[in-house]
């Protein structure tokens, strides 16, 4: 436990760059707080006390604006930045050093019963807004860019934006061994590409190019009309 709780505090300390002290760490982040609070919670629910369970998840929600079913399973050193907004269901699985922006939801998609929110994999970015609905699962050393909505399994390595969220970037290489457990975790989620843009520019180059033969045709008729008259 007290393993755990040193994780966290690590955790918070080496990706959140305002931050002045541990003693800071423990008394003012809402998202330490909420996670501290939901690993009471949890072993509470598994313990079979439901209703306890979720009456300590929903007072952490007041506390926090964090809201994390107590069913929930949370790996160690799980950092939820501002945190405001951020929903994350029963059945949901996040693994170690993940990074969650404010107003994420890791949820399901329907009224089934089991397994229906996604699993997260280990050294996960989710930035601001982001919306993760389903049970699939999100790869180890994953970006997930601000307001994506992801309904289908992300490979490790990838870099997702959009809605519906699609793969734009996956470069299969490692993060350089230093940091937290082995991994420097790439925080950068404002460095991500823009399909969208991308696109209209290649749609900008094509009408330039179309509009510069439709020119020379119109040239080239108008020599031959001057010719045959």
């Amino acid at each position: 436990m007290f393993s755990s709780f040193r994780k966290d505090i690590r955790a918070v300390m080496e990706r959140d760059p305002a931050v002045k002290s541990k003693l800071e760490v423990v008394l003012c982040y809402p998202g330490f707080h909420a996670v501290q609070m939901h690993k009471l919670a949890h072993a509470l629910y598994r313990r079979g006390w439901f209703v306890l369970a979720r009456l300590l998840s929903q007072l952490s929600r007041f506390i926090t604006g964090i809201e994390i079913h107590p069913g929930a399973s949370i790996g160690d050193g799980l950092f939820i930045d501002h945190g405001s907004g951020v929903v994350i269901g029963e059945t949901t699985v996040v693994g170690n050093n993940v990074t969650i922006y404010q107003g994420v939801t890791l949820g399901g998609t329907g009224k089934e019963k089991g397994k229906r929110h996604p699993t997260i994999g280990n050294n996960v970015v989710i930035s601001a807004g982001a919306k993760i609905l389903g049970s699939f699962n999100v790869g180890d050393n994953c970006k997930i860019g601000a307001g994506s909505v992801v309904l289908k399994t992300v490979p490790p390595d990838s870099t997702v934006v959009g809605v519906p969220g699609k793969v734009v970037a996956r470069n299969g290489r490692k993060i350089p061994t230093e940091g937290t457990n082995g991994m420097d975790i790439d925080l950068r989620h404002d460095l991500l590409p823009d399909p969208v843009a991308e696109m209209l520019q290649c749609l900008q180059v094509k009408i330039e190019r179309l509009d510069k033969r439709t020119r020379e045709l119109e040239k080239q008729n108008m020599r031959l009309l001057n010719l045959s008259s």
